[in-house]
């Protein structure tokens, strides 16, 4: 079956899911097995919403050759599905009804893909299923991340899906997002505030290093003092982090920055590089930090 042969099987099954819905709630259908064709109208949205997604109609209308027909196509199907599912209080298929709305959203409707996600995330959280609530705001920092490009938003989703695992004591999934958080807070230079979570955060032990190395440049960045307090902080929490190459690295930076010398700042960025190369993100925090030094070159090479 081609895919218009998929979608006029979609739009005839939504036709009838619709004259269900309509006859449940007339009088005699709530006294003949009002439930029983909710429960059917569910399934053939489900089906319908499959029937779209096979024929790559993720949120538009379908046009017939005959009649223009103005059906919602597979992520509208689905949260049809999601509020019949809730209204049967069958709360699990509705919030995957309203997952699998969002991710057909994600084509071509990022907004009413993060309305339909944080629809589930209110279904997960009421039955406290916080792992999965956290797994979906994940997804919805995705979509800001990639697709609207708001990331201030993106953070925020972040920090509460860290929220989340941490409460479930997942803190290996909180420290990745919350290592996502240090980088957008950088990346919008709210430098006080990456330094501030990350001093105050006790789930850093399990991925300390990067954890004060990333936050110790943000601090950096405010001041030379913030950081030689910073970094001492961190090797009182963390004595392992002494002996680390990134701490020796900020310390060589410290001394350079205090002294001024714009080489020995470079020399010890290359000293470094040549064993861990560095990403874009160290990259720009450094360059920003040796552009404080007077009369540098505003470069690492």
């Amino acid at each position: 079956m081609d895919s218009t042969g998929k979608e006029k099987e979609a739009i005839q099954l939504m036709t009838e899911a619709d004259k269900k819905v309509r006859s449940s709630g007339s009088f005699l259908g709530g006294m003949f097995g009002g439930n029983q064709k909710v429960e059917e109208a569910c399934e053939m949205y489900a089906r319908a919403a499959n029937m779209f997604k096979m024929a790559k109609n993720w949120s538009g209308m379908c046009f017939l050759v005959v009649f223009v027909c103005l059906y919602p196509a597979a992520g509208n199907a689905f949260c049809q599905a999601a509020r019949l599912h809730m209204q049967l209080q069958n709360k699990h298929d509705s919030a995957t009804s309203f997952i699998d709305a969002g991710n057909a959203f994600k084509k071509a409707d990022p907004q009413e893909a993060i309305k339909c996600l944080n629809a589930a995330i209110d279904i997960y959280t009421d039955m406290g299923r916080f792992t999965i609530a956290a797994k979906h705001h994940i997804t919805i920092a995705e979509v800001y991340e990639s697709e609207l490009v708001d990331i201030e938003k993106a953070i925020a989703h972040y920090e509460q899906a860290a929220d989340y695992y941490k409460g479930e004591e997942s803190n290996s999934s909180a420290n990745k997002c919350l290592l996502k958080v240090t980088s957008y807070s950088a990346q919008l230079e709210q430098y006080p505030k990456v330094g501030t979570n990350t001093m105050d955060n006790p789930l850093l032990k399990y991925s300390a290093k990067e954890y004060f190395f990333k936050a110790s440049l943000c601090h950096f960045i405010v001041d030379e003092l913030n950081a030689k307090l910073a970094v001492g902080k961190y090797e009182e929490m963390f004595p392992a982090f002494s002996d680390s190459r990134e701490c020796k690295l900020l310390k060589k930076l410290l001394e350079a920055h205090e002294e001024q010398n714009a080489e020995a700042f470079t020399e010890a960025v290359k000293e470094f590089d040549s064993i861990s190369r560095l990403d874009q993100w160290l990259t720009t925090m450094l360059l920003r930090i040796k552009k404080t030094i007077q009369g540098d070159e505003d470069d690492l090479k």
